[in-house]
Formats: structure tokens, sequence, C-alpha cells
């Protein structure tokens, strides 16, 4: 009941605000990081972002080797508003595990290490004017230097609800059920096709697997179709704790999919992590501009035009006496 309010709480409180597109010419996806972007896919787009992946995660106390394949996968859906985008996403592994120490054995297992239902909303918009702003036409270095008000980040809110299966071997012990998740997610567009992203999450909230971790994202783009990227992702809990370094790019085929790569490592034998992963993103785009009505009580500007053409007739109407008032002072003259 407490989470039901909060996210009552959030979601009224973002939909009081200013509404403003969010929409892009072309895909726009997460892939292939695990952080989000603080902006949704826009009003009436899907947009599905999967991916398979390999794992080896080898623990030097325990003497233990896991050997994972799995899928992540992410539908986002923009609805009603641009800021808002509902989406469900998670990751399916199965995993062979081995125990060296004593007489070799070996387990298997699979489920589903995440299942996620989700709301995101943009709460600031730092470059929604950004349009407004012209370059000076007097001074290279005025168009070309650094910007300060380009280190106010785009903010966004996003609650969520996880839901683990009983005795996942993935989760700690006795986690089950339904439980809370909350994020805010920054952003910030740079100059040169930079683009940095910061999430904080909170996850599983109340229960013995409450995990905080905080992902941080630095994008390049090459040119308009390849994409590079880095990324550093610390988790902490009673049940986890590891800091994980990936990078990797992603190539845009066409304007609504994109393929990606990326691996995952980290700096730690407790236990080593070495991933690999390709996916791709694909969007269904409904996505139409809203027009705006100035054309009066019809709303076809019909309204407008007529008061356009009347003015016009005046304008005319005024030339014309102008030029008959000419002709017979001329002819006077005369």
């Amino acid at each position: 009941m407490k989470f039901l309010k909060f996210f009552l709480t959030i979601f009224a409180f973002s939909v009081s605000l200013t509404s403003y597109s969010q929409y892009t010419d072309v895909i726009n996806s997460n892939r292939p990081g695990v952080s989000k972007s603080a902006f949704s896919v826009g009003t009436n787009v899907i947009q599905f972002e999967a991916g398979p992946y390999m794992l080896n995660e080898d623990h030097s106390r325990l003497s233990r080797e896991d050997k994972s394949y799995g899928i992540d996968f992410t539908a986002r859906y923009g609805l009603l508003w641009e800021q808002l985008e509902l989406n469900i996403e998670g990751t399916y592994q199965s995993t062979k595990r081995s125990f060296t120490n004593t007489v070799a054995n070996e387990d298997k297992f699979s489920n589903f290490k995440t299942l996620t239902l989700g709301a995101k909303y943009l709460v600031y918009d730092p470059y929604k004017k950004a349009g407004e702003e012209k370059p000076n036409i007097y001074s290279w270095n005025a168009n070309h230097k650094f910007k300060w008000n380009s280190l106010i980040p785009a903010v966004s809110v996003y609650v969520g609800a996880n839901f683990d299966a009983k005795d996942n071997p993935f989760t700690a012990y006795g986690v089950e059920g339904f439980s809370p998740k909350v994020m805010v997610a920054t952003q910030n567009n740079f100059a040169g096709g930079w683009v940095y992203v910061m999430n904080f999450v909170k996850d599983r909230i109340g229960t013995d697997q409450s995990d905080f971790s905080y992902i941080l994202t630095l994008t390049k783009s090459i040119n308009s179709e390849w994409v590079v990227f880095g990324e550093a992702q610390g988790i902490s809990s009673d049940f986890y704790a590891d800091n994980l370094i990936r990078f990797g790019g992603a190539y845009l085929w066409s304007r609504n999919f994109q393929l990606d790569t990326a691996l995952t490592l980290n700096t730690k034998d407790t236990p080593s992590v070495f991933g690999v992963t390709v996916g791709a993103s694909y969007r269904l785009d409904f996505h139409q501009d809203k027009e705006i009505d100035n054309g009066g009580e019809l709303g076809d500007g019909s309204k407008a035009k007529k008061k356009k053409k009347s003015k016009g007739d005046k304008k005319s109407r005024k030339s014309k006496k102008n030029n008959r008032q000419k002709q017979e002072q001329n002819f006077d003259e005369d």
C-alpha cells in the first residue's frame, strides 16, 4: 500500500508539468549498456530491445565456476504524454555450476534473474528551449565555447515492481513475490556527440536483497551510424556486491533498427566476471506530432484564413481608393 501511494504521488506530480516532445527521427535505445536514458521513446511508439549473452563467473575462494547463457529483454511504450513511458524488462538465465575443491560435481539451474514492470517520467528537460537559441553570426568562439548550462541534466524518475519466483536460485533465500524498485535517471547531451547518463537505483526494497546501485554511462557518436560507449556499474547489498565495467558499440542499421555488442568485466575474483552480449533494438513508430490549432472555432484554420482574406480586401480597397485620389489630383493639375 505504501508503494502504491508513493507511485501515485510521483505520477500526480509528474503529469502536472508542461508537455513537450521527446520523439526523435531515429531510434533511441538504452542498449548496449544497462543504464536507462532520462527520455522516453515518444507517444505511440512501441520499442523492443533484446540480446542474448554469455557470462563466465569464477569464484576463487569457493573454487566455483559458473558458465551461463541468457537473454535480456525490454519492451517500451510511450503513453498519453511525451514524458511518460511504460516498460517491462527482464533477464532469463541458464547456469551450469561446477565445483572443483572436492570431488568434481555440477549443478544446473535456470530462472528469471529479474522481471520488472515500471513507469518512467521526465520531470525536467533543460533542452526543451534549445531550439530558441540562435547562433552568433559575429563570433566563432561564442558558438563553439563550452556552455556551462550544458552541465544541467535532464531528470526522470522511475517506479517499478519486481516479481521473483519462489526458490529462485539467483536471489537471496526467502526473496519472492513483488517488491518495489525506484530510480532517478539523469542525462547530459554535450556538444560533439557526447552523452552522459547516470542512474541511481534502489531495488527489491524491503527484502533481504535490497540492492543499491549506480550506473555511469558515457556515449560518443562517431558518425550518423556508429556509436561507442563506456560504462561503470557499482552494486551494493548484503547478498551481492560488485563493480562492473562495460564497453562496446552500436550500429544504426535504419531509422528504426539498431545492432549492438558489448563486453563486461570486473576487478575482483570473488567472483571474476567476463561477459559478452550482442543485441538489437527495433521500434514500431506510430508517433504523430500534435497539430497546433490557431484557426478559431472551426479548428481547421478557416476562420483565420477568412480574417486574413478580409484584411487583404481592406488593404486592396484602400489602395484602389488612394490610386483614384491620385488620378483625380493629377487630372486637376493638368
